[in-house]
Parts: structure tokens; C-alpha cells; sequence
């Protein structure tokens, strides 16, 4: 049913009409490659269609839920992949407006998938991790859970579904402060704020709840569900999808800033980033 033998960064586990995605790659503490791009919209539309899935949780192998983007997968945006001429500034803003564009319907999957999605984090929860779990229904998490919209520490404006979806979670100033900070979020003050439903002792703990959530929905019916989250989502489409489209027009003429350069430097040379505003 989920192919699973096509998966390398994700896995499924399936029982009593709740599937539960893994990210899987905890060698990596889930870091989000171009293989996770990939595998991510094709899974969720294979339980999407699937009559014996009623509810989907979403959870993690390992230490921690996902510590975002693969830096490694970021120095590929905007590339062919081709031996090939410099492209022009105009080609190379075209490429990482593509770019952008394919990676944010990979996180959307999650938001349209029409079977309910509940997020069940323990650990970092950082950058790319956020945008993903901002597109699930329900959130949850363990007490050792961290959550950050990191991307204005490493110069960059998060691109592919943070700053649209999390204005109908949280609110604005607390979305700013996150955002406009980059600071570190304790569970605690995450459930303060609204951006997650309970907070669990442990990571077994927290995966269990959502399981419990989750079969809780799917003793319901499931028509009168998915029509419920097809009438909320409705609501907020409009505003979603054009925030999607101007961050990545905004993205694709920004994106390969000196400060991104020196954002990267800093981290692998594991200093403070010297920015300097170009």
C-alpha cells in the first residue's frame, strides 16, 4: 500500500485505520534532503487514497523530530545538476523560484491530504522541521521538545510554509518575535502559545497520545472528517497560497546572499556569523 520499498528517509506503520509516517534518517537527526522532497508527496497522496487510513500521525526515528533543511540539499537549489556555463542572475533566480515552488508543494501534501494529520515531536524541531509541522492539523509534543524558525540566524526568510501557515496558529506577535529572533522554544511555552495541543513526559509518551488522538478521530466517520478539514482548509487557502507565492519570488531574488554564504561558514566553522546586511 505505501510502497515502502521505495522509501529511504521515511517509513510507515499502519494499524487500526492510523498510519504513522516516520522520518527516518536519525543518523542525520532527520535532517530534510532532496530525498525527503520526493518520497514525502508521493507517501501522503498513496494514505490519502487509501480507504483503510483514517488518521495519520507523523513522528521520528531517533533523538530528535528534524533539525531542518540539509545544508548539503540547500547548495543544490537553483543547480541543473549539469556541467554547464554559469547561468545568468535571471536563469539562476528562475531555477531557485522552481526550486522553491516544488518544495512547498512537498509540504503541502501534508496540509491537503484529506485524512487528518497529527504531529508528534520530541527534540529539535528547527527551520524546515517547523514548516513541516505548521501544515499538520495537530501538533503534540514531549517536554524535551525544542522548537525554532531559525532561518533568519542563517539569512535566509523560511520559504516553504512557516510564515503562511503559522499566522492561523499562532498569534502575530508571537509569530514575529519567533521568527524575527530565531530564538529557541521549550515545550512549555510552546503549548503557552498555541503552537502545540498537550505536552507529553517523554518521546514514547508523546507518539502514544497522538495515537490516541488519532484512533479517537477514526472511530468517527470518516466522510464527516474529511469534510470538516476540506471546509477549515478552505478558509485559509487563499491566504496561504499567496504568501507561498511571494515568498518565493521574494526568495528567488534574495536567497544567495554574501550573509547566506557567511551564514554557512559560520556554522561549519562552528563561529558566530559576521552579517553584514548584503
Amino acid at each position: 500500500m505505501t510502497g515502502a520499498d521505495t522509501l529511504s528517509v521515511l517509513s510507515v506503520e499502519t494499524s487500526d485505520h492510523v498510519a504513522t509516517v516516520f522520518l527516518d534518517r536519525p543518523e542525520k537527526r532527520n535532517a530534510m534532503n532532496m530525498a525527503f522532497f520526493d518520497e514525502l508527496p508521493s507517501l501522503m497522496a498513496r494514505l490519502a487514497s487509501n480507504p483503510e487510513v483514517r488518521c495519520v500521525v507523523l513522528a521520528a526515528r531517533g533523538p530528535h523530530f528534524c533539525v531542518g533543511l540539509d545544508l548539503n540539499a540547500l547548495a543544490g537549489i537553483g543547480a541543473t545538476g549539469r556541467e554547464e556555463p554559469q547561468p545568468s542572475p535571471a536563469e539562476s533566480a528562475r531555477r531557485t523560484h522552481d526550486e522553491i515552488i516544488r518544495l512547498q508543494a512537498s509540504i503541502s501534501s501534508v496540509a491537503e491530504c484529506r485524512k487528518p494529520v497529527i504531529a508528534a515531536v520530541h527534540g529539535y524541531c528547527l527551520g524546515g522541521g517547523i514548516d513541516l509541522v505548521s501544515a499538520c492539523d495537530i501538533r503534540v509534543c514531549s517536554k524535551d521538545a525544542v522548537f525554532s524558525v531559525r532561518e533568519t540566524k542563517m539569512a535566509m526568510v523560511a520559504d516553504i510554509g512557516s510564515l503562511a501557515r503559522l499566522p492561523a496558529i499562532l498569534s502575530a506577535g508571537h509569530l514575529a518575535e519567533l521568527v524575527f529572533t530565531g530564538r529557541d522554544l521549550g515545550a512549555d511555552e510552546a503549548a503557552r502559545i498555541g503552537l502545540v495541543n498537550r505536552v507529553y513526559e517523554d518521546a514514547p509518551a508523546c507518539l502514544e497520545g497522538a495515537r490516541s488522538t488519532a484512533a479517537e478521530i477514526a472511530a468517527n466517520a470518516p466522510l464527516a472528517v474529511e469534510g470538516a478539514k476540506a471546509v477549515i482548509a478552505e478558509g485559509r487557502r487563499s491566504q496561504i497560497e499567496t504568501a507561498q507565492r511571494y515568498v518565493a519570488a521574494w526568495n528567488a531574488g534574495h536567497l544567495r546572499s554574501h550573509d547566506l554564504e557567511e551564514a554557512v561558514a559560520a556554522f561549519f566553522e562552528k563561529r558566530p556569523p559576521d552579517f553584514e546586511g548584503r
